[in-house]
This record gives C-alpha cells, structure tokens and sequence, in this order.
C-alpha cells in the first residue's frame, strides 16, 4: 500500500511549489536535507526543514453554535420573570419589591466616609493598573484584619478579592467541584447557585428549609442528600430569600453533619452582620473545630454599594484539610479575570476602618421597621402568612392558594398583582418554593405602606372562603 504525502516549498522569493512523496520519495526523487515524510500529510519546507502545514478547512457553510456550558446557564430567576406577562395598573405608579439592590430608590445611600475613600483612591493615581489577580496584599489584609476573631484568625494569604460575592461564589464551587459532583444547596434559596453549577456539570440537590422553624435547616433531610460524590454544603446566613438568620445551635449541627460526612462547607455570607437588634449571627467558621470553610462576602450590601463589585473569599482551613491545592487552585482561578476593580480595592483599608458604627446602625434600624411594617400589615390579610425576617433584606410571604382560585399558582398570582395593584414582588417559584412570594424590603418607608395596602386590596378582592370555612360559620 502506498503512503503518500505532500510537500510544499517555498522559494526565496516566496512561490510556493509542491510535491508528491511516495514511500518517504519524492516523484522527482528529491529530499529535503534528506529528510522526507513518512505519511498522508501536507509539509511545509522553511529553510530546508519540514514542518506540518495546517490542513485547511472542510466546513461547507458556516455553523457556529453557542458552548454547551453557554446552553447549561440559566438563572431561574429571569427564566420566570421573563415569561411573566407584567402590565402595570397605568392608574398607578408601579411599586417594585423584587429587586434585591438597596440604592434602587435613593433611600439608602452609602456612608460619606465610604465615598470619601473612594475619592482618595482616586486622587492618589496609585491604582490604575493592574492589582495581582487575588488583590493588593495591603487590601486582603485589611480584610483579613477586619473579620479576624480569636476563634477564626485570618491573615492576608487566608483572603481572595474578587469582583463582587458572586464570583466568589463561582471560584469556590469551581476550586470545590468537578462535574459529576452534586453540591447541597437551601430551599428556597439564592439562584445563582444552581446557575453556576448545572452550567459546570454540577448536579443540585436541594434541602428543605422549614418556614414553621424560621427557616431553620431540615437537617434530617439534608444529612439524607449527601453521597460519595458529594462536594460541596452552602450555608446561607443570614438568607436570600428569607431574610433567616441561624442561631449558634443550629450553626453548630450543622457542622456536625458536615464534619460527619467530610464535605467541606460554601458559607455565602454576604449579609454578615445585617442582624436585627434580638438576633445573633455568628460566622460559621468561628465555630467550627475541624470542617474547612471558604466564606464568601463583600460590600454589596452591607455598605450598599452593589454596583462597585468588591467581594472576598475568605479561606478557614486551620486543620490543613484544603491544603495548599485548594490554594493554589483558588489562586489559578483567580487569574482568569485578573482580579477585582483596583480602585475599589485602594479604598478597602479605609472603608473598612472608617465607616462609622452609625451608618451600619442606621440600615439595621430601617429594614428592622420596614418588616415590621410590611409583616404586620400582612399578618392580618385573609389567605397571607408572612413570615418575620431576623435580618438581611427581605420577607417571605406565604400563599394560601386554596383561597384564591382565580390563580393558579404564586406565578400567576404576582402577575396579577402587577397588572391591577402595579406591586411587583417575585414569585418564590424563582426560588424553587412554590406558593410564597418574597418582598425587598429596602424601598421608602410610604413606599411600603402604600404597597401592602394595595396587596390587602388584591387579596380582599380574589379571597374566597373555602368550603370548610363556610361549614364553620354555619355552626
């Protein structure tokens, strides 16, 4: 059998010419400083060498497709509200409680000194180029610093910066996780991580939170999920969407189930300290004696400045279980962004420093009566059962569906509530907890009470008794 090949040269004056190699021999009976090829490939010669020439392509039409991980990502959030048929009242002005950013309505704006240190950074032209991909070493220990306890120390090599607590979250399930793996994740619970993690092969297994338990774990039902494969616990505290905030007793058995099995433990902590005045909210890490945390936060909120993108993992690992691979990996993947916004970062130490105990006070003390208000005024709706928040931003409010036929699910019932109250909320089913909806609770003091009066009204008028209730009255 012949083995043919194909030899291109290339003159000095650039022309190209070819030939056929028939079992290592030109047709012409020529070699190339007696080197020939030995199989069916195009060559090129420069300068007397032969080097593989890329074979041209064979494509008929175009076809360019988006990647499979691009066909993987779907955030459940826009995949509701984007179906939803949202029409406002045009009689009146629409009030939207779905949006999880304080500065939405200018009620709420950061602290001087926050801005002030922005400023400085600014004027310094000190941070303009590029920062090492896990941040300024002077940044990360002023992180380090700030959040360091005796039962969790903290230097600057145990902090990552990253551009907002979302892409810590997606470096720590990435450096954690490989596909085929299955991470435990709250319901209902923040969206994003099941948008990471099916778009990286990851598989998503749900815990059941209890809304009769403040939202406490269903530890049974979680200890019940976790396999050979399992790689990875989130813990939410406080939470998004239920506004929940964990005891230490329930933090502790929690590490008890997680040191059980050796599954390290994501703490999405990005409401850190947004604690109602009653409520206490320590760090899971400052509690645990041997599970490796990575613990993710930033400044989104609790400095409300969301936009500004700064966040941080925060890497507990005193028993060297991570190691120095997780690390590293963190370290690698780090780089593939180049790190979080320079500017941001020149001001950390300052923000950090001096923001005045005032202003976190301040916040605290306004979503604590703005809940209370919106829990209160809910409470007494026929077919509603909020559920009061300990903390963060937000409220959950239950739906008796039974009651409200006009509807057929927590969906249909917000878009409804748009079109004739002009009141966005969102509907929990973006949380995978159907029959609930979850109220922002960061808008204008008027702005609330305006709203769960036009939500009383909805519900008084698409409120049926059922036919228990009817039989109890006749009694």
């Amino acid at each position: 059998m012949e083995n043919k090949s194909y030899l291109v040269q290339m003159d000095m004056n650039g022309v190209k010419t070819g030939k056929t190699i028939v079992n290592g021999q030109c047709l012409n009976g020529t070699e190339v400083n007696g080197k020939v090829a030995h199989d069916t490939k195009l060559y090129v010669s420069v300068n007397g060498s032969l080097y593989p020439a890329k074979a041209k392509s064979r494509r008929q039409r175009w076809e360019v497709k988006p990647s499979e991980m691009a066909n993987n990502t779907l955030n459940p959030i826009r995949a509701i509200v984007d179906g939803m048929k949202l029409t406002p009242n045009q009689d009146k002005p629409m009030i939207s409680l779905s949006i999880g950013d304080p500065t939405v309505f200018g009620n709420l704006p950061t602290d001087d000194a926050v801005l002030q240190a922005m400023k400085d950074a600014i004027d310094s032209q000190k941070f303009n180029g590029y920062a090492p991909s896990v941040g300024y070493l002077k940044s990360r220990q002023a992180v380090a610093n700030f959040y360091s306890c005796p039962e969790a120390p903290l230097e600057a090599e145990d902090v990552i910066l990253t551009s907002g607590c979302s892409q810590a979250i997606d470096l720590a399930i990435s450096v954690l996780c490989n596909p085929g793996d299955n991470i435990l994740v709250p319901c209902p619970g923040f969206s994003l991580y099941k948008t990471l993690a099916v778009s990286m092969g990851i598989q998503v297994k749900l815990y059941n939170l209890l809304p009769e338990k403040s939202w406490e774990i269903n530890l049974q039902h979680m200890e019940s999920l976790i396999d050979e494969r399992t790689s990875c616990l989130i813990v939410t505290n406080p939470s998004n969407p239920c506004g929940s905030v964990f005891s230490k007793e329930h933090l502790l058995k929690i590490l008890k189930v997680a040191s059980r099995h050796c599954v390290p433990i994501l703490a999405d902590e990005i409401y850190n300290n947004m604690v109602f005045p009653g409520s206490h909210c320590p760090s899971i890490a400052s509690l645990s004696s041997d599970v490796p945390i990575l613990s993710c936060g930033g400044l989104a909120k609790r400095w409300l400045v969301p936009g500004w993108r700064m966040g941080w993992i925060l890497i507990h690992d005193r028993n060297e279980i991570f190691g120095s691979e997780i690390r590293q990996g963190l370290v690698k993947l780090s780089q593939r962004i180049l790190g979080a916004c320079t500017i941001v970062q020149g001001a950390l130490e300052s923000i950090l420093n001096n923001t005045p105990q005032s202003f976190y006070n301040n916040t605290i003390c306004f979503l604590k009566c703005n809940s209370e208000i919106c829990f209160n005024e809910l409470s007494t709706v026929p077919g509603l059962c909020p559920i009061m928040p300990s903390g963060a931003m937000y409220l959950m409010v239950g739906i008796d569906m039974d009651h409200f036929p006009d509807f057929k699910n927590d969906v249909d019932f917000t878009e409804r509530l748009v079109t004739e109250q002009s009141v966005f909320c969102l509907p929990a089913s973006a949380f995978e907890y159907p029959n609930f909806f979850r109220i922002v609770v960061t808008v204008p003091e008027e702005m609330m009470v305006e709203a769960c009066g036009r939500i009383r009204e909805f519900c008084q008028r698409h409120y049926r008794p059922s036919s228990r209730d009817s039989n109890d009255l006749d009694q």
